[in-house]
This record gives C-alpha cells, structure tokens and sequence, in this order.
C-alpha cells in the first residue's frame, strides 16, 4: 500500500521547499523522478516495480507540478537535484539506486553529480539534458499536444488524450506542469555545460532509450550514454519516450539485470502480476 509524506527540506539559496513524496513498497530503496508529464507517468511503474522485486519506491512531485507549489527561487535542474540530495539526507537512506525519466533523467544525472555516498547507482531512460549536435531534443514549446503524443510513443493511440477534454482542475495541473518545465528546463531542455560534466561520474549508471523516441532520438542516448565513463546503454525496441508508461517490462527487467552495475536485483525473486 503507497503512503504520503509532506517534507520540508532546506535548500541553499531557495529556502524551505515543501514536497510531496509517495513511497510504495518496502526494501532497499529507489527514488524514481518524473519527468514532464508529472508524478502520474511513473505511478504505475512503481506500483510494478515494487510487484517484481522487494524493493521500496520513492516518488516525489516535483515543486510546480501536480498542482503543487514552485517556490520562486527553486528555478532550476541543479536546484530540484540538490532538494532530492536533502530528502535522502533527512530519510537517512543508503544504497539508493535514483532513477529518471525525461527531465527526472537530467534531474537524476545532476543528483549522481553531487557525490552523495547515498546514491549507489543511476538509471537513466530516454533523458533530456545535454547538447547532441545534430541530434536537438524536440521543442515541446512548439508542438500540439497531438504531436507530442506522436512522438512519445511508439504506439500513441493507447495513450493519446484531448486536454481540451479534461475538467477544468485537470487543465489547470498540465497548464502548470507545462509551466513548470519552461522555469526549471527552458526551451532548450538542455545545459551547455553537462555532457562535460558527465565525465566525472564513477557511479555505476544504466541509459535505457526507446528505440522510437521522437523527443530525444537514439544517437542522443548513445551519446549521453558514452559521456558517463561508468554507463551502459540499452535500447528498447518498440518503446518511445517513456518507457516505464509503453512497456514497464522491459524496464523492470532491464534493472533487474544490470548486477553488473551493483543493482543487484536479480539476486531478487522476479514476481509477474
């Protein structure tokens, strides 16, 4: 059964920062960020997580999404990661495996930045964040919601939705989420500086990249994946975007074999719904 827990974690020059986190299942831990489609693209996947192996979920709401609340002075990447660094601080939790989708993957690349001796490894899958010439992340700021769903999916039909079909409460959270996005990401969704960065990671790092995805192709996960001396780089075939939403199997099973990168969960029971 998921439980819900509000903290209030101090960051260096934003202050106190109110979030949200949903925590599913119990066992060594994992802080699973999500990206711009908010906390409700990676529930599931959790949920499904915490099925296949004895594992504990944690999902934050990042400050701005789901309805929540941005604090003025939390406005960037480097901001939100220094936020999860203090959440697992206060959780006085270790051997965190952090994983991230999209934004949550820029997010979680910047958190393995900080060094924590918390994090014992990192997923990555379909991240948005460095700059890939000839290989741009798709300007989301351009497109209808119809094509963003064309090119974040391999099959979009299932999950295709007319937000001018949504309540007004509903249209107000993905107004804000989009808003969210524009302050932390920007237009570009990308930092000049971090595929440069990347090259002092040691931690132990799995890239997973949808071999359909239409916002980041798969020459730009190859590339953040080549950036990271410790990384591994798989791609899913008949996957886009979000994995973890089009086929969460393939993620779960993915991690599950990645001992060589000190995830250890096929040591693990696999449990199948």
């Amino acid at each position: 059964m998921a439980s819900t827990t509000q903290y209030t974690l101090g960051v260096d020059g934003v202050g106190p920062v109110e979030v949200s986190v949903v925590a599913y299942g119990s066992g060594r831990p994992f802080l699973l960020l999500h990206g711009g489609a908010g906390p409700q693209s990676v529930t599931g996947f959790a949920e499904r997580l915490t099925a296949a192996h004895d594992v504990q979920v944690l999902v934050p709401t990042h400050p701005g999404f789901g309805g929540t609340v941005r604090p003025e002075a939390l406005t960037s990447v480097s901001g939100l990661a220094a936020l999860y660094d203090a959440l697992l601080d206060r959780l006085d939790l270790t051997d965190v495996t952090v994983v991230g989708n999209s934004i949550g993957g820029w997010i979680t690349a910047e958190i393995a930045l900080l060094k924590s001796p918390r994090v014992s490894g990192v997923v990555l899958i379909d991240a948005v964040g460095i700059e890939v010439p000839g290989h741009p992340v798709a300007d989301f700021f351009a497109l209808t919601m119809d094509q963003v769903f064309d090119l974040s999916f391999h099959h979009p039909a299932p999950f295709r939705v007319d937000p001018t079909t949504l309540p007004p409460a509903a249209q107000a959270v993905v107004a804000g989420n989009r808003a969210a996005i524009a302050v932390y990401a920007g237009s570009a969704m990308a930092d000049a500086t971090l595929v440069g960065r990347l090259g002092s990671l040691d931690v132990p790092t799995l890239v997973l990249w949808g071999e359909s995805d239409g916002i980041v192709d798969v020459d730009y996960g190859r590339a953040y994946a080549a950036a990271i001396p410790a990384a591994r780089f798989q791609s899913l075939p008949e996957t886009g975007h979000s994995p973890q939403l089009e086929t969460p199997d393939q993620v779960v099973d993915a991690i599950r074999d990645s001992a060589d990168l000190g995830f250890q969960l096929d040591e693990l029971p696999v449990i199948r719904p």
